[in-house]
């Protein structure tokens, strides 16, 4: 659980944890929650390289709180570093039940994209 606040940063995805998403359990599927947390960096790294990018690898991720059905899920993507071809994007998922206004960080992690030609090739990223 986090203190933080996201502050006035714009989330890149935000969505709603539906029944469909959950393990045998009830909770929400942390696979889930980290395709949501590839889809917003995915939509960052390609407004940053202009164009198509695969993800590479993803570090550090840690579930600290469960997500429940119902659950809205934000998910913001910050831009760290990048080199030659690629792109590393700290992510974090925040959650806040359908009826409260406390929002608290369910997980981060840094996803590491590069960017491709269309033969799947690296190709250097544009000025940025």
């Amino acid at each position: 659980m986090s203190v933080e606040i996201p502050g006035a940063r714009e989330a890149v995805i935000r969505t709603i944890a539906m029944p469909s998403d959950t393990n045998p359990a009830g909770d929400i599927f942390g696979g889930w929650l980290m395709a949501q947390m590839d889809l917003a960096a995915g939509n960052a790294a390609a407004r940053r390289a202009r164009g198509r990018c695969v993800t590479v690898a993803v570090d550090g991720m840690v579930f600290h709180t469960p997500v429940h059905v119902g659950d809205e899920v934000s998910v913001y993507a910050d831009l760290i570093s990048t080199g030659r071809t690629s792109m590393r994007f700290q992510v974090e998922a925040w959650s806040r039940s359908r009826d409260g206004d406390e929002q608290i960080k369910v997980t981060k992690a840094v996803f590491t994209f590069v960017a491709i030609d269309s033969g799947s090739r690296p190709r250097p990223l544009p000025p940025g």
